[in-house]
Order: C-alpha cells, then sequence, then structure tokens
C-alpha cells in the first residue's frame, strides 16, 4: 500500500542525511519533497501542511546531538511526527456489559461482512464468544457471505432471512446472544454505493437500541481523499469510536489513511493486510510509520510467527536437523509452517530495508518454486517422504507426472534437499565438536 511513499521518501531522506548543519533554507528545501510525497499520496493538504510545519518547527528548535548528523536527527523527528499522525499508540475495543455490542459501518464494498468475520475470529481467539449479525437486509448476498464465515469460522451467525426490519433483527439477536451465553455481538450492517440520509437515519436507529460500546468505521485504504469525507460524515451522525482500513495490501496510495487520525480525531484500531481471515491485525502506529519509512516491523512478523509456529514442533524440528535426520515429509511440514506467515513479499516487507530489496526483486518466481515442490513432495507415498534413497528412476516418472513438472525438476529439488540434508549433518557433527570442545576447555581453567 505505501510502496510508492515509501520509496518517495527514501529519496527524501538521503538529501536529508547529507545535511551538514541545519539552517531555515536546507531544511525547508528538503522537507518540500517530503510533502510532494506526503501530497502525491493523497494525503489531505492541510494534514501534510500541517505535518511539515511541525517537523520544521521541532528540527530548527532542537540541539544538535554530536554523534547524530543533523539530517538523521531530522529523520527522526519525521518517524516521531508520522506515529503522532497515525495516534501514538494502539487503540485496543473497549468491550463492557454483558453483552458488548459493536456495529460495523461503512459504505457498500469497503469489506464490512469480511470485517466483521476477522474481527469476530480475533476476538474469539481473545476468549470472547462472539455472535455475528447479519444486518444488512438489502443484499441477500451479504447474509450468505456472514453464514458463510461464520461456518469457516466455527462462529454462530444470527440470521433472519426474509425479515426487513433491522431493529426487529437486532431485538432477536440480543435475546438469542443472551440465551446462548454469547458475550460480544457483532452487527454486519448495510452499506450504499454513496452515503445517503435513510441509511444513516437507520443506523441511528440501530446504534439507539443495541447501545454498542464500539461503532466502527469499515473504510477501503484505496478510497483515497472520499475516504475522509466518508469518516466525517459518519463521525457526525453516530459518532464513531474508531475505524478499520481493509485493503492496506494493495497498490493504492494509501494517503487517506494518515490523513484520517489528524481529520477525525478518531483512532485506526485495525487493518485489513489481505483476503484471508487471519490477514487482520491491531493497528499500531508505530509500527505502521517504521513500515512506511523503510524501516521494517520485526516485531509484527514476530508476533505472526509466534502465532503460525507450534514451538514443540518448532523445537522437535530442530532436534531432528541437528541429528540429520530431516525428511521431505518434514521439509514439506516446514513449506506449509511458511505459507502461514503470508507471502515473501510481506515477509521481506517487514525487515529492515526490506522495501528497498524488493525493488527488481522477482520473488512471485521463488514463490511459485515452494509450490512446484510442495506438490511434488505430495505427489510421493509417505514411505517415499521418509525415505527419499528409495526414489528409483520409475518411482521419480510417476512423481514428475502427478505433480505436473518434468523430472529434471524433479531431479534438481531432489539434489538441492540432498545438499541441504549433508549441511544440516555436518553442522550436527560441528555442534557436537564444539560441545566436547567446550567441555575440555572447562576441565583446563578449572582452579586446582
Amino acid at each position: 500500500m505505501f510502496d510508492s511513499l515509501s520509496s518517495k521518501l527514501q529519496n527524501a531522506f538521503r538529501n536529508l542525511r547529507g545535511l551538514g548543519k541545519i539552517s531555515e533554507a536546507n531544511a525547508s528545501e528538503a522537507l518540500r519533497e517530503v510533502r510532494l510525497a506526503l501530497l502525491e499520496a493523497d494525503v489531505n493538504f492541510k494534514v501534510a501542511r500541517d505535518f511539515i510545519e511541525r517537523v520544521k518547527t521541532k528540527a530548527l528548535g532542537q540541539e544538535v546531538v554530536q554523534s547524530i548528523q543533523p539530517g538523521q536527527q531530522i529523520v527522526k523527528i519525521i518517524h516521531d511526527e508520522l506515529v503522532e499522525l497515525l495516534g501514538s499508540a494502539n487503540a485496543s475495543l473497549q468491550l463492557s456489559g454483558n453483552p458488548s455490542c459493536v456495529l460495523m459501518v461503512g459504505l457498500h464494498g469497503s469489506g464490512k461482512t469480511t470485517s466483521s468475520g476477522k474481527l469476530g475470529r480475533l476476538l474469539h481467539k481473545q476468549g470472547r464468544t462472539p455472535l455475528l449479525v447479519a444486518a444488512d437486509v438489502y443484499r441477500p448476498a451479504a447474509m450468505d457471505q456472514l453464514e458463510t464465515l461464520g461456518k469457516q469460522l466455527e462462529l454462530p451467525v444470527y440470521v433472519h432471512k426474509g425479515e426487513t426490519d433491522v431493529l426487529k433483527i437486532a431485538r432477536e439477536a440480543l435475546a438469542f446472544a443472551k440465551a446462548n451465553n454469547r458475550n460480544t455481538l457483532i452487527f454486519d450492517t448495510a452499506g450504499r454505493l454513496q452515503i445517503d440520509e435513510p441509511l444513516v437515519q437507520e443506523l441511528v436507529r440501530l446504534r439507539d437500541l443495541v447501545k454498542p460500546q464500539e461503532t466502527l468505521l469499515v473504510l477501503d485504504a484505496a478510497t483515497g481523499q472520499e475516504a475522509v469525507n466518508v469518516a466525517m460524515h459518519f463521525d457526525q451522525a453516530l459518532n464513531i469510536t474508531g475505524s478499520i482500513l481493509t485493503k492496506l495490501d494493495g497498490d493504492a496510495r494509501g494517503g487517506a489513511a494518515l490523513s484520517l487520525r489528524s481529520v477525525t480525531g478518531k483512532p485506526i484500531k485495525f487493518a485489513g493486510m489481505g483476503e484471508k481471515l487471519e490477514d487482520f491485525e491491531p493497528f499500531h502506529p508505530e509500527r505502521m510509520a517504521s513500515r512506511i519509512l523503510g524501516m521494517g516491523d520485526v516485531v509484527s512478523l514476530v508476533e505472526r510467527a509466534a502465532e503460525a509456529v507450534d514451538l514443540d514442533d518448532a523445537q522437535r524440528m530442530e532436534e531432528k536437523m541437528r541429528k540429520g535426520q530431516f525428511s521431505l515429509e518434514d521439509f514439506l511440514e516446514q513449506l506449509r509452517q511458511m505459507k502461514k506467515l503470508g507471502s515473501l513479499e510481506s515477509i521481506v516487507s517487514m525487515l529492515p530495508g526490506g522495501a528497498e530489496a524488493l525493488k527488481g526483486a522477482d520473488l512471485g518466481k521463488q514463490e511459485k518454486e515452494f509450490s512446484h515442490m510442495e506438490a511434488m513432495i505430495c505427489g510421493m507415498t509417505p514411505q517415499e517422504r521418509r525415505n527419499s534413497h528409495i526414489l528409483n528412476a520409475r518411482r521419480r516418472q510417476r512423481i514428475a507426472r502427478g505433480s505436473g513438472v518434468s523430472v529434471t525438476e524433479l531431479n534438481t529439488m531432489l539434489n538441492k534437499f540432498a545438499g541441504m540434508q549433508q549441511m544440516m549433518k555436518k553442522m550436527g557433527k560441528f555442534q557436537k565438536m564444539m560441545a566436547r570442545m567446550g567441555g575440555g576447555a572447562a576441565g583446563l581453567l578449572r582452579p586446582r
């Protein structure tokens, strides 16, 4: 989403880092590029202007630390101001009462239904008992979609097909939640292609009935400047408590995300990072600012890994690698674990300097190769995966035909795997040798 903005800011920072001394003239010239980058990314004009003024004021009024170059100090100020612009800290949901209610509002196509399912999944993982409520009576497909999501997530969905009275559905859902011990209701409400007063008034009546603890505006991050106008309109009518930005994995300019918090005064609470149900995370301003400035987001990557990888499995796999017992079956498991982390591009982008490294890189080709590897290993019998040495020419021809690759491709994969096994065995022997040497050295150093 922020690739273009990040690239332009990196270019501006190269000029900033070269500053030998901060003066009003050279700071203004360097920050002009930053301002242009923000405007080209669709950041609200007033927000961009005020942002640059704050950075400039702080830069000129700050004492220069001798060990840090003046330009680097300005980059640090830009980072801090960007964090402030995005909301300082993560704003968590404030859910009280039993049951608690969350109202999901927004325009048609913004991703309300999918975000409702994703939020339900997240709350369930946190120990709550959510109930998804199909409160969109104008788009029958929305009810079907929510039911499908509920089945995938194994979460209950309250649906009353054929009923057009939203308030009646809400009353029935509240009664259902109390009867079935569901402590959090997530209302997936109707959207429109554009804001209209009847829709807003219907939402106002629904809000007055259910008295939600959270009213979340779901916004497509690719909407641009219109997202700010939509947010202001919904906020004036419903007093929203926060927003959810969807499609942050897209290729739009994304400046609306930087304007939203400043214009509405309401925090961004969650971000939709992809189409999968697990591609949904709390919005952390500091981490997002680091991503935008090309500094990576290692914390989020570690959290993602902790969620995707089982610790016991990881220790068991490490033991196998150390003993040289790593098989194709284990390799297949590792490939699948890696897929849970997301695309290679999303993983690399979270590493410091990752955005720069991605320029010109063809990670799609690498991902395709991983998919071919998975298909080849899946074409083997369990015995063949555990004992790759039994793969003779006849077996290899069968596997290649079944997985849609050539025998040459299969042989290349097996040769790479054999090389990896040899390397693991050597590492295991080296570790044992170092352990023995360590024990001997300890004996020599022991006081007599």
